[in-house]
């Protein structure tokens, strides 16, 4: 349109084009089953940035990126996101509709990006941190892979022994006019429960689990549960030093980029998971309204590491926030990987040991019901 009345001419009517990026909301967000995850999100945001590092229009940038990227459910939503910025939206007002894809985070960073005229510095540090999330993300589940592969193996292991084997030598007992020994009953009978109503045992599991579900999305539940998180002996410590890292990282990168302080902190309650350590995060909030700092009332919750507590201190009384809570995020997540090493190192011999006494006991029950069999009276 601009371009048509900068030629000195008067557009009538402007439709858009039945090709081209238009077509990719034909899809329909509905329809989509593809998720979107964050290797995808720091791809995108790479991307974006060496392109408009290279110095292209925003939209010129918007529309390469839904040429070459793969996923439609990613296609559809820049379809959407290219409209809205050729429409005279700004690229965060533009991207605000699709919280999915673009959290608050990363809506917000691009907020200030474009209000500060630094959109191509903001998304580095985007990308920094949604490089840094992923690889967090990616030791905590390569670091799972062969404990998951253990627990399987054993319950398939089990599950054999009880429908396979065992009724096998249940026969031999059946018939018999003397007792067996009691372990060996209670084995048959667990044996006879899974063989016999298989049905009842998995809708007792289905429905346990449903029903703890549906309690921790309540609001007492879901406090009651983060609560008992955090009291967990090795595991709560994890769990905190976790969300102490994200808490510190996203803080730091937001007051980097230039989004307000107490914009910030709304934003990283939002991304912190454990509710008893986001609702802490609101006394914060409070706090800075009243003119102090954020360190007094961390330390008054008693929440966060006292290392984290002490260099955000000394941030704040160095004028120095964002980096030090940035170098607090550093320090964290070396901490994670290391406490994640020596959390599987204790869990995978503690999983063997575990199977190893259950195959134990069954193989024993056994045994002293085939070693009861010359005081049976046939």
């Amino acid at each position: 349109m601009s371009q048509i009345q900068a030629q000195g001419l008067i557009p009538m009517q402007i439709n858009q084009s039945s090709s081209g990026v238009g077509g990719g909301r034909s899809l329909g967000l509905g329809n989509l089953f593809h998720r979107i995850n964050v290797q995808d999100q720091l791809i995108f945001t790479q991307e974006l940035m060496t392109l408009v590092n290279a110095g292209l229009p925003l939209d010129r940038c918007l529309t390469i990126l839904y040429e070459i990227t793969p996923k439609k459910v990613f296609k559809a939503v820049l379809a959407e996101v290219i409209e809205g910025v050729e429409g005279g939206k700004s690229l965060a007002d533009a991207m605000a509709p699709h919280p999915k894809l673009f959290p608050k985070l990363y809506v917000n960073m691009i907020k200030a990006g474009e209000a500060g005229g630094v959109l191509a510095p903001i998304l580095s540090r985007l990308g920094e941190y949604l490089e840094r999330i992923q690889e967090l993300k990616s030791t905590v589940v390569s670091a799972m892979i062969y404990p998951l592969l253990l627990s399987g193996m054993g319950g398939v292991s089990i599950i054999i022994l009880v429908t396979f084997v065992i009724p096998k030598f249940a026969v031999i007992f059946k018939g018999s006019s003397k007792s067996i020994p009691v372990p060996t009953q209670v084995l048959l009978s667990l044996c006879d429960i899974v063989t016999n109503y298989w049905w009842l045992v998995i809708a007792v599991m289905v429905g346990a689990f449903l029903m703890f579900k549906a309690y921790t999305k309540s609001e007492i539940g879901r406090n009651n549960w983060d609560g008992l998180k955090l009291k967990l002996p090795i595991f709560g410590e994890l769990i905190r030093r976790i969300e102490t890292a994200r808490f510190a990282r996203t803080l730091g990168t937001l007051i980097k980029s230039g989004v307000p302080i107490l914009s910030a902190l709304n934003i990283v309650r939002e991304i912190v998971t454990n509710r008893i350590m986001a609702k802490s995060l609101s006394q914060v909030s409070f706090s800075l309204k009243e003119g102090e700092g954020i360190s007094a009332p961390l330390v008054a919750e008693k929440l966060f590491p006292p290392l984290a507590l002490h260099m955000i201190r000394v941030g704040e009384e160095t004028g120095q926030l964002d980096e030090m809570l940035l170098k607090v995020a550093d320090t964290y997540d070396l901490e994670i990987k290391n406490m994640v090493k020596r959390v599987i190192s204790l869990l995978e011999p503690a999983m063997i040991l575990v199977m190893a006494v259950v195959i134990g006991a069954v193989v024993i029950s056994m045994l002293l019901g085939i070693f009861s069999i010359n005081e049976m009276a046939f």
